[in-house]
């Protein structure tokens, strides 16, 4: 277990106007923001960023989504990060997510879901590698 986790704010939620809504929810469960920038993927930063769904049919509607606008990318710090970091967001289905949680109160609906939250420790130094190098986490 390590304490850091990677979340995207996606463009969904980015263009409803929730990226400081979000960030409040964040900080106010105790998590620290260890890097952060506003940036957006291209297509093919998006097919690199989720090649682990390459196979699934719903691929290119998400390459096609997460790269059709701005994003803010985020490592964030707290003991337990990825678990409560997941508990934070909600199901992704934000029908089914619990009150309170970031997909409740800021998601449109399952495919537009309005954050990402890596799902183990591993995915999480995967992730945030991806999106920063070492100068840039604090």
């Amino acid at each position: 277990m390590t304490n850091r986790t990677f979340t995207m704010i996606k463009p969904d939620a980015v263009e409803n106007g929730h990226i400081g809504g979000i960030l409040e929810k964040i900080t106010s469960a105790g998590f620290k923001i260890v890097a952060m920038k506003y940036t957006q993927l291209s297509t093919r930063d998006a097919q690199a960023f989720y090649a682990v769904h390459s196979e699934r049919p719903f691929y290119g509607e998400l390459v096609e989504f997460m790269s059709r606008g701005p994003i803010v990318a985020a490592i964030l710090e707290k003991d337990n990060a990825v678990e409560d970091f997941r508990a934070l967001i909600g199901a992704t289905n934000p029908a089914e997510a619990a009150e309170g949680t970031i997909r409740k109160l800021f998601a449109t609906n399952i495919a537009e879901n309005a954050v990402h939250g890596s799902d183990s420790d591993e995915n999480a130094a995967i992730e945030g590698a991806f999106h920063f190098s070492g100068r840039e986490i604090y």
